[in-house]
């Protein structure tokens, strides 16, 4: 089957649904030869809206295997093995789900057809949930004070009430993806699908000069409708009716529409949506940015009139001068210098840039010279968690050993500052640290972000602390990061490290 047909029977079925007529828009689905994994996932949506689980599964078992990060293909799994009452499945779908979040509060489906986001804390929620159908009330409640932590909207009030339920060890309600939200198909395609007169019909033309006694197929003074008067403004001059910020934090896009950014990267904001995405101009390039990854750029020589974020016409001439000073040039590298081996500014900047690798990356400007106690209190405020239970590392110069920090080793810190950077890695220790605990690999792991630790099956770890109840920290063949609990198990004496 073509592109095409698989394109017009896909829009074909998310009209019926949106017509209310589900079991004709699931034939259509069933009828697509070539099914990809959105495809699949809407199959198992009109399965599981059915109460057919068994067959809502195996739709949801094709998604996944066409799409393994399809964060949300693991949640309606997850709910199809809830209501099946295979528990120990669900756990591991809604685990899969949170993990392809990789450290974000929320995934956007919009921009891939799907109007819906899955946020971490209702992923945490149902963890919580299937943790107290397994009778393990204390996991549930760290999972749901874990979800509290991460909820972004007041409008999460049910993590509230699923917490209180847990103190009186009962049960709560399922959250679910609403009923009628399919992947729909990409709407500039589906407008390709009509068909398009090229040639337009025959018109007669004549002149309007009375001496002009050609005939032919257009006359001598040609009138031509709809001149317009002005060339089309390019795109990198709307830069300048943009607002200028900073970026704060790494973004990795993962769609086409996305832009990838960098710590310090100055952006021009064109326009801000209210799902908190921002359309942004970079190197002369267009794209979206979640706003929260920035900061408005304070420049003292713009003039006291605010600048007005609007929405950008393609019909709009081009635009007046600015009405504002260009901002000033980034600082550089240039102006660093060490004083005291430690690295500092000469003209405006005094401030490291400090990236701490935790379950998540964040960054915070701290400034160089600041001890152990000052350093670790500020990234427990950023975390939101006590500063107790925190161990912060560091690398040497010249080594990939990390070493725990303490009070005396904070000099050989700040030394190792460069260009204003530091990186830091943080982790949990609270009664919960495991020092020299030997495990064996189960299965392989393969890492996905840079504080992840990869293994193969059979490779013997040193636990170094447990980050929480599913994952942990370890070192392996000289590298350190962590990996999935449910991947090792304790090591026997006799067993050696391949």
């Amino acid at each position: 089957m073509s592109f095409v047909s698989t394109l017009r029977q896909w829009d074909e079925a998310v009209a019926c649904v949106e017509q209310r007529d589900p079991d004709s828009a699931l034939r259509i689905f069933l009828n697509i030869e070539e099914k990809n994994s959105k495809i699949a996932f809407n199959i198992g949506c009109l399965y599981l809206n059915n109460d057919e689980l068994d067959e809502a599964e195996k739709a949801f078992d094709g998604s996944i295997g066409k799409d393994e990060h399809l964060a949300v293909a693991f949640f309606q799994r997850g709910v199809t093995f809830y209501k099946k009452e295979r528990f120990e499945e669900s756990l591991l779908d809604f685990q899969q789900a949170f993990k392809q979040l990789r450290g974000n509060q929320l995934i956007d489906y919009k921009p891939l057809g799907l109007r819906y986001k899955l946020y971490a804390c209702e992923v945490l929620h149902n963890i919580g949930l299937v943790q107290a159908q397994l009778g393990k009330w204390e996991k549930a409640q760290e999972h749901l004070l874990t979800a509290l932590s991460l909820r972004a909207d007041a409008k999460f009030s049910h993590i509230d009430h699923a917490l209180d339920a847990i103190l009186k060890q009962k049960l709560f309600p399922l959250v679910e993806i609403r009923v009628g939200l399919l992947f729909k198909p990409n709407k500039h395609y589906v407008a390709e699908l009509e068909k398009k007169d090229y040639l337009g019909k025959a018109k007669v033309v004549s002149s309007i000069v009375p001496a002009d006694e050609f005939s032919g197929f257009a006359p001598l003074q040609p009138q031509v409708d709809n001149v317009p008067s002005t060339p089309k403004v390019p795109e990198v001059l709307r830069v300048f009716e943009g607002a200028p910020h900073t970026v704060l934090y790494e973004f990795v896009p993962e769609t086409k529409e996305e832009l990838a950014v960098l710590p310090g990267n100055i952006v021009f904001v064109l326009q801000k949506g209210a799902d908190n995405w921002a359309s942004v101009v970079f190197n002369e390039k267009r794209g979206l940015v979640p706003y929260n990854f920035l900061e408005p750029l304070d420049i003292v020589t713009m003039t006291s009139k605010p600048v007005q974020i609007e929405p950008v016409n393609e019909n709009d001439d081009i635009p007046a001068p600015p009405r504002r000073a260009a901002p000033s040039r980034p600082v550089g590298t240039d102006g660093l210098k060490t004083v005291n081996g430690k690295t500092s500014n000469a003209s405006q900047f005094s401030g490291c840039i400090v990236k701490v690798h935790f379950q998540f990356t964040i960054a915070i400007s701290i400034a160089p010279g600041q001890p152990y106690g000052v350093v670790l209190q500020m990234i427990s405020s950023k975390l939101k968690l006590p500063a107790s239970t925190l161990t912060l590392r560091f690398a040497k110069e010249g080594s990939d050993e990390r070493m725990i920090i303490e009070d005396s080793e904070m000099e050989a810190v700040w030394n190792s500052v460069k260009d204003g950077r530091l990186t830091l890695w943080c982790s949990m220790t609270e009664g919960k640290s495991v020092p020299h605990e030997k495990v064996v690999a189960l299965y392989s792991y393969d890492s996905t972000t840079p504080e992840d630790l990869g293994f193969k099956q059979g490779n013997v770890i040193t636990v170094l602390s447990k980050v929480n109840d599913e994952w942990l920290e370890g070192q392996c063949n000289g590298k350190i990061g962590i990996f999935p609990s449910t991947f090792v198990k304790a090591l026997n004496g006799d067993q050696k490290c391949k």
